[in-house]
């Protein structure tokens, strides 16, 4: 399973939902005609879509066990994934957001700078946000400071130096 977005809230009073997508572009998640909900830890359960819509910056969804707001709101803050074998291959070089969460980020000095736990989406780039041992800390995605993504190893090297943090 690839994490693709996130209830965000319920949405007006018939059981609508707002979904923070994870994906490239906000319509991305409508191509797909089932998704699979639940917490990171799971239990998942997979769920057709009645109804999918871009709404501003987001996507509203209904689902056809989900008739009012009450049962709405009990979904907010679950996750949506796709089974990966139904994504498109990536090209050399692109990742999934998903494929980047768990990966050690370590320097050029060979010093660990912590764990990936999110990705940002700040308008200009996305931004790595690596829970490290003295706090959060935010590293551009961009080439100047990636130098190398490593998905087998589970790391990325960065040009970020320990002193950034500080």
């Amino acid at each position: 399973m690839v994490i693709m977005g996130r209830i965000a809230a319920a949405h007006g009073l018939r059981g609508w939902v707002k979904i923070q997508p994870y994906t490239e572009y906000i319509d991305s998640l409508v191509e797909y005609p089932g998704w699979w909900i639940g917490a990171e830890q799971g239990p998942w359960r997979e769920i057709k879509i009645g109804a999918c819509e871009v709404h501003s910056k987001t996507l509203v969804a209904q689902f056809p066990d989900c008739a009012d707001r009450t049962a709405a709101e009990k979904l907010k803050g679950l996750l949506i994934a796709v089974p990966r074998a139904s994504l498109p291959e990536q090209d050399e070089g692109e990742y999934y957001w998903s494929d980047l969460l768990g990966l050690e980020v370590v320097n050029g000095a060979g010093e660990s700078l912590g764990t990936v736990t999110k990705l940002l989406e700040s308008g200009a780039n996305e931004v790595l946000v690596v829970q490290g041992t003295d706090g959060e800390i935010l590293i551009p995605f961009v080439a100047t400071a990636i130098k190398q993504v490593d998905l087998k190893n589970k790391i990325i090297q960065v040009d970020w130096s320990a002193d950034y943090l500080k």
